[in-house]
C-alpha cells in the first residue's frame, strides 16, 4: 500500500537544506466514534454513538471503559460500553443508557480505553490494540467526547 508523504523544505541562510518527511494523516486507518445524540428515556439518559470502522480489519468485539462527568467536571459514573462487532467500512449505531441520570447532568464523556478488542479471533494481541491506536473521537453535541 502506497503512503503519501509531504516534504517540508527549510532553507537556512548560508546553511544546508533541511528536508522533513511527514506521513499524510488521511492514510492512517481510523476507528471513528461520534457522540451523536442524548435522549431522556424515562429515568435514564440514552447516549447514541455512531461507530465507523475504517481500519481495514473487522473488529469482532469492542468494549470501551467510559467515564461520565457532570457539568462541573466531577466523575458521576464509570462503565463498560460494549460496542459489540464493528465490521470494516459499515457504520453502526450503538446506544447506552445511564440509569438514574438526566441528560442535562452529562457534561463530558471520556473513552478511557479499550477494555476488550477482539480482531481476527484474538484479544490482547498486537492487532487487538487497534481499538486504542486507531480511535478518533468527535461529538455533534455540546457534550464533549474525549479520549
Amino acid at each position: 500500500m502506497w503512503s503519501r508523504v509531504a516534504l517540508t523544505i527549510t532553507l537556512m541562510s548560508g546553511g544546508p537544506v533541511m528536508v522533513q518527511a511527514q506521513e499524510d494523516a488521511t492514510d492512517t486507518p481510523l476507528l471513528f466514534l461520534e457522540l451523536n445524540a442524548l435522549q431522556t428515556v424515562e429515568q435514564a439518559c440514552r447516549l447514541s454513538f455512531i461507530a465507523r470502522n475504517e481500519t481495514g480489519m473487522d473488529i469482532e468485539k469492542a468494549v470501551f471503559e467510559t467515564v461520565i462527568f457532570d457539568a462541573d467536571g466531577a466523575v458521576t459514573s464509570l462503565s463498560l460500553f460494549d460496542f459489540r462487532d464493528l465490521p470494516q467500512a459499515r457504520p453502526r449505531v450503538r446506544q447506552f443508557e445511564l440509569t438514574s441520570t438526566t441528560c442535562d447532568a452529562v457534561g463530558r464523556v471520556l473513552i478511557n480505553g479499550a477494555s476488550t478488542c477482539t480482531v481476527a479471533g484474538e484479544a490482547g494481541s498486537e492487532a487487538s490494540d487497534l481499538c486504542d491506536r486507531a480511535l478518533s473521537l468527535t461529538s455533534r453535541l455540546n457534550v464533549e467526547l474525549i479520549g
